[in-house]
């Protein structure tokens, strides 16, 4: 006799979501929570394995600061996730561990944007002449949040498989593999497992290389950090060097670990950390921010790079998945996908989000779901 979990779940139309990062788990998150739909999740790399190139949603900063640009309403889609955010991030949430509500404070080298979307955030204010630092144009401060991505990652996918998602570990050549076969090609799938009703993309770079996508236009912007342990550091400061985005950043997280970093370099694939540009990077944080040097050394005398050394505790790069043109957030409709199966099937794009994966990532999840209800027919239950 089926148990009163498979009856129910067998009613659900069958959603599979490719990719685990931020937000492959958000969207895959959000889809589940509507009751309508069974998801599941399949990617070759999950949160909790061992850091690795192909996986960037690990070695992001990451903190919400909207982006100066807004291509395809992106300031909406982030504007709807620092909404959400700044809710798990009170105090009392079952995700408060996974934020650290900051002062945040930007420096300007380069012209201001007009309209300027920072202007949304809470405690913002421009920062007089006499605040700035040398060669600064402008500046602000205003309140946002920080994530502590490995916590942050684990605690969406422990929420997902709470609400009934699925997870299972497997590579994908070719979508028409996962549009014929469901998920039960994958380990800790069956063969009665019913086909999906559609499909999500959510693998980040590797679009550019996935069989029936193969979107050329997704490159890496490849970006290198440092992690320092430094829980006096409860605040964030950032200088926008040029008009090609490239910044130093200071990110702290709750844990007390500090990202700093950074760099902004497309089409670059090296995998590992490079020493001269880890180098870089400390030269340029410690003058943004001397603060970084222990409070016991700044009290006695003038801290220097060296007093910061000892309390780094890694380094890394990741290949943001950057796309010409902005990301891709739209359905495609595929013609005789299977030979099980006749008509066409929904696969719902959302890739190519460059550095801006975290910020935007319920926004985006929310048009996937709102594409996802009029491609089915599927009315979202109160």
């Amino acid at each position: 006799m089926a148990s009163a979990h498979a009856s129910t779940a067998s009613a659900k139309k069958e959603i599979i979501v490719l990719g685990a990062g931020v937000v492959g788990l958000t969207t895959a998150l959000k889809l589940q929570q509507q009751g309508t739909y069974q998801v599941a999740i399949v990617s070759e790399v999950l949160p909790s394995d061992p850091k690795t190139i192909r996986y960037t949603s690990r070695w992001a900063g990451a903190h919400h600061v909207y982006n100066a640009v807004n291509e395809t309403n992106q300031h909406q889609l982030e504007e709807e996730t620092f909404n959400v955010m700044w809710e798990l991030s009170s105090s009392g949430s079952d995700a408060e561990e996974c934020f650290l509500r900051i002062p945040q404070t930007e420096y300007l080298f380069v012209d201001q944007p007009t309209p300027e979307p920072l202007e949304k955030m809470p405690h913002f204010r421009y920062l007089k002449p006499d605040e700035l630092i040398p060669g600064a144009k402008s500046g602000l401060t205003f309140s946002t949040v920080s994530i502590d991505v490995p916590i942050y990652l684990n605690y969406l996918l422990t929420r997902f498989l709470a609400q009934g998602g699925r997870i299972l570990r497997g590579s994908v050549l070719h979508i028409n593999q996962v549009l014929e076969g469901g998920t039960g090609l994958f380990s800790g799938g069956s063969k009665d497992d019913p086909l999906p009703a559609a499909l999500i993309v959510c693998v980040g770079i590797a679009a550019r290389f996935l069989g029936g996508v193969e979107d050329k236009d997704v490159y890496p912007i490849r970006g290198q950090t440092v992690l320092i342990r430094a829980p006096w550091v409860r605040f964030g400061r950032t200088e926008t060097l040029d008009e090609e985005g490239n910044k130093t950043y200071i990110i702290p997280r709750r844990s007390s670990d500090v990202i700093v970093g950074g760099t902004r370099t497309p089409d670059d694939w090296f995998p590992r950390s490079r020493p001269e540009t880890t180098l870089d990077i400390l030269t340029r944080a410690f003058a943004l921010c001397p603060e970084l040097a222990p409070p016991e050394i700044r009290a006695t005398r003038t801290p220097t790079l060296d007093d910061v050394m000892p309390h780094i505790v890694g380094e890394g790069c990741g290949l943001r998945p950057a796309r010409k043109g902005g990301f891709r957030l739209e359905v495609e409709w595929i013609e005789g996908a299977s030979v099980r199966r006749e008509g066409r099937i929904p696969v719902v794009h959302n890739y190519g989000h460059g550095g801006y994966g975290y910020q935007i990532s319920w926004g985006s999840a929310n048009k996937v779901l709102e594409l996802l209800n009029d491609a089915l027919g599927t009315s979202q239950s109160s």
